[in-house]
């Protein structure tokens, strides 16, 4: 951590200038300026001081949130390949999330994994190609740059009858895959 740094950027938030500060913090503006650029390190005591000036403490002032991970690469994808079809986990860890999305590719003539009744929502994107979405006893026919959105009441599955692969983006609430 950069002391320095992040007491100047807390300053600057409460728009204070080096005076102002200099003035609530009974310290004289060289040092907070030294402080400031690093060139000096003030005592636990000092910095409490500074800190009360700026309207926080030591213990906010160290507290740092771990940084989440928004951007995934396709190098920390999971893949599992079946006979049938692949699916990538787009998200590591997905689990743990609110919702679960992954890229299906699903072979020629072939099926996905049937998804049993579960409460929770269903959404998908065809990326490329085309299926037919099997919920119940009824079929939809859902081609390329198309979507589908269900709820999970009923058993379902999606089959390609196509002669190429087809790609879908498929997002599950809670997590199911």
């Amino acid at each position: 951590m950069n002391i320095g740094r992040k007491l100047k950027e807390l300053r600057l938030q409460n728009g204070l200038t080096l005076n102002d500060l200099a003035s609530r913090s009974e310290l004289t503006k060289g040092f907070l300026s030294q402080v400031e650029r690093d060139l000096t390190m003030p005592s636990i005591a000092t910095l409490a001081d500074i800190l009360e000036a700026l309207g926080t403490n030591l213990s906010e002032f160290f507290h740092e949130e771990p940084e989440e991970q928004i951007v995934f690469t396709s190098q920390e994808f999971f893949v599992d390949e079946q006979e049938d079809y692949s699916i990538e986990w787009v998200i590591p860890n997905a689990q743990k999330n609110q919702m679960e999305p992954i890229l299906l590719t699903l072979h020629p003539h072939r099926k996905s994994r049937e998804m049993t009744s579960h409460p929770g929502e269903e959404f998908g994107y065809v990326l490329k190609g085309a299926v037919t979405l099997v919920r119940g006893n009824k079929k939809y026919r859902v081609k390329a740059h198309e979507t589908f959105y269900l709820d999970g009441s009923k058993g379902h599955y999606l089959y390609n009858n196509g002669s190429t692969d087809a790609k879908i983006l498929w997002i599950t609430t809670p997590p199911w895959f």
